[in-house]
């Protein structure tokens, strides 16, 4: 069974293994900053484009994920919906898709776990995937992880290439992407990335993206 972080907009990477296991979500771990917990990769006009949903700052160490809140004071809403709009606009299934993901941009949630939970839910359902996933009872050291018989990917799924692992499992098939000829495939973005560009075929392309 995998044991996996909360993401936002998580990655292609990160929907494959909620496609074919059962997952348990983490939520009593502790925040990591600058990981793909409050950020994700899109793939803008002139190449991979980061966004972040900004936190309130956090003092100390170990902040619970739970008690993490989203800091409305800049409008990175607006910038966030301003760049996913620029860059798949023109996709087959903007159009179809965009306006679901549209209110995510407007309406204000408290904390980063409850406006993860519902994005993960939202594209799920999209991408007609019927998940088995249920969310952490208590935090678990990796040791802990180790010896109930997880696979632990809280860390390895990262941007950070320090913390980057090989995953044996995923082998990312690709796909049409709105710049495809003028620059080439880029893989793992988010699964928006995905789901813009072949709509009903995402599911596939991601099954087919397991080894």
């Amino acid at each position: 069974m995998n044991l996996l972080p909360l993401t936002y907009l998580g990655n292609v990477q990160y929907f494959t293994k909620l496609c074919l296991s059962p997952c348990v979500i983490d939520v009593h771990e502790h925040f990591v900053k600058q990981s793909y917990r409050n950020r994700c990769d899109i793939l803008a006009s002139d190449g991979p484009l980061s966004l972040t949903v900004q936190t309130v700052h956090l003092s100390g160490k170990g902040c619970p994920m739970r008690e993490v809140r989203i800091d409305y004071s800049k409008r990175w809403q607006h910038q966030h919906w301003y760049s996913i709009r620029s860059a798949y606009k023109n996709s087959p299934y903007f159009d179809y898709y965009g306006g679901e993901l549209a209110p995510f941009y407007e309406r204000h949630y408290d904390c980063l776990l409850d406006y993860d939970l519902d994005l993960m839910r939202l594209l799920l359902r999209l991408l007609g995937i019927e998940a088995t996933v249920r969310l952490s009872d208590s935090y678990l050291s990796p040791q802990e992880a180790r010896e109930a018989g997880y696979v632990d990917f809280r860390s390895s799924l990262s941007p950070k290439p320090r913390l980057w692992r090989p995953d044996p499992a995923f082998d990312p098939e690709p796909y049409y992407q709105v710049f495809s000829e003028r620059m080439p495939f880029v893989p793992n973005l988010s699964v928006i990335d995905l789901l813009f560009c072949e709509g009903p075929g995402a599911k596939d392309i991601l099954l087919r993206s397991v080894r």
